[in-house]
């Protein structure tokens, strides 16, 4: 899976700390945190028909990422809807768009790993762009990766921060054996989630997904796990291992950029019969049929026609 260029951003606004730029002039400091130090969070969101799925959770957990990580000025929920509604409209953006927000601790004035030397407020850009969900709904391949998930003793995987070297080294080993993405494993040997997603798998009709102990607090994986519990589809967060990954019945995976896309293959083994499971297929249309009615408005939309 390689995404490829949408035409349709050629022209991109981004929003940065409440102005918009061009894409080919948009930029940051070279003394900002993020550039820095990877010192900053981020949330990915996804604009369906002028409303923006689970927005507040996901302000939540950039709020509360931040937080953890110490900063001093946060914008508020409302500031940072202000800006994505600024940003979506210069774009005459509706529906069909993911967004990526990224709140850095902001600039110092000379560099440096000492967080006293910012004192010029945080930096927050929101970037718009024309994506339909990138993974294909047929099926994906993964590997495992022989790149561990970080424990929260080290770096704390539910803070939501910019530093993601981690997964790109597993998305190189993915991109090396030709596959979509790669399975990740915890310190312990049990699986956490791959290089971008959650993930879940069915066994016996039962749902179950690892816990969040050396992996992000899942927006879209809580949705699919509200939709169990709401049509009465049993459900367990457990320890995972490979094995029970192998003989899996079922395996999708979840993420706010793809939603839900069925695995059909890991390190070359078939997932269950190698297709998108019958489960898989029922979480899918429950979730669409939430992401047609839900979400919080932030741009008007008027159906063609």
């Amino acid at each position: 899976m390689k995404q490829t260029f949408n035409p349709k951003n050629k022209d991109l606004l981004i929003n940065i700390n409440g102005e918009l730029y061009h894409r080919d002039v948009a930029g940051i400091s070279p003394f900002d945190s993020a550039v820095q130090g990877g010192d900053a969070v981020w949330e990915g969101l996804r604009l369906y028909q002028g409303r923006i799925f689970k927005l507040i959770p996901h302000l939540d957990r950039l709020r509360d990422s931040a937080l953890a990580m110490a900063f001093t000025e946060i914008p508020s929920h409302d500031e940072i809807i202000a800006e994505i509604s600024k940003t979506l409209a210069a774009n005459q953006m509706t529906d069909g768009v993911h967004i990526r927000l990224t709140l850095s601790r902001g600039r110092k004035y000379t560099s440096g790993m000492d967080t006293r030397l910012n004192t010029s407020g945080p930096t927050l850009i929101a970037l718009a762009e024309h994506k339909p969900p990138v993974y294909d709904k047929s099926g994906i391949r993964l590997i495992t990766s022989g790149i561990r998930r970080i424990p929260p003793d080290c770096v704390d995987q539910n803070i939501h921060s910019c530093n993601l070297i981690n997964s790109i080294l597993a998305k190189i080993q993915a991109n090396a054996a030709d596959v979509d993405d790669a399975l990740m494993l915890d310190y312990r040997g049990y699986v956490a989630e791959t290089n971008a997603t959650h993930i879940f798998i069915v066994r016996e009709g039962v749902v179950m997904t690892p816990d969040t102990g050396s992996c992000p607090e899942g927006i879209t994986r809580a949705a699919v796990l509200e939709i169990c519990a709401e049509n009465s589809i049993p459900w367990q967060v457990k320890d995972i291992s490979l094995t029970e990954v192998y003989r899996a019945d079922e395996m999708f995976c979840t993420g706010t950029m793809g939603e839900l896309a069925p695995v059909v293959e890991l390190d070359g083994r078939p997932i269950g019969r190698g297709g998108a499971g019958a489960m898989t297929l029922r979480l899918s249309e429950l979730f669409r049929e939430r992401t047609r009615v839900e979400g919080y408005q932030v741009v008007e939309f008027a159906p063609a026609g």
